[in-house]
Parts: structure tokens; sequence; C-alpha cells
């Protein structure tokens, strides 16, 4: 499954940390930055997370997001 975050500020080097520890969480297949580093794809195994999971393990890892509808 797939689900769509914003980031709410920009990019840097602290938040690509963020998004490299959210990565190593178990179920978290992938996250992909979209070109224009506003945005981000995180691809989960639907068995072991749901999309509150996902929301909740990025806001942890200090992540500022908000769900793209």
């Amino acid at each position: 499954m797939q689900i769509h975050f914003r980031l709410e500020r920009p990019l840097d080097e602290a938040l690509m940390a963020a998004i490299n520890d959210a990565q190593a969480v178990y179920g978290i297949e992938r996250i992909q930055l979209s070109p224009s580093l506003d945005s981000l794809m995180v691809e989960y195994d639907a068995s072991r997370l749901r999309p509150a999971d996902i929301e909740a393990i990025l806001r942890s890892k200090g992540l500022p997001i908000v769900p793209a509808f």
C-alpha cells in the first residue's frame, strides 16, 4: 500500500536523518521524496501497519507532515 504526506517545512539534513530512521521500521518498505522535495510517499505492508500507524511513526521520528489528499 501507499500513503502520501506533505512536508510542512523545507527538507534539511535533520529531516533526511528522520526519513532514514523511519525507513528502518518493520513494515515500512520504502519512503520516496517527491522531485520537488516537499512531499513523500510511503510504501508499507498493510498486513502489519495502518495509515494511522504510518503517520504516528513519521511524527515520532520528528517529521513535520500532514496527510496529502
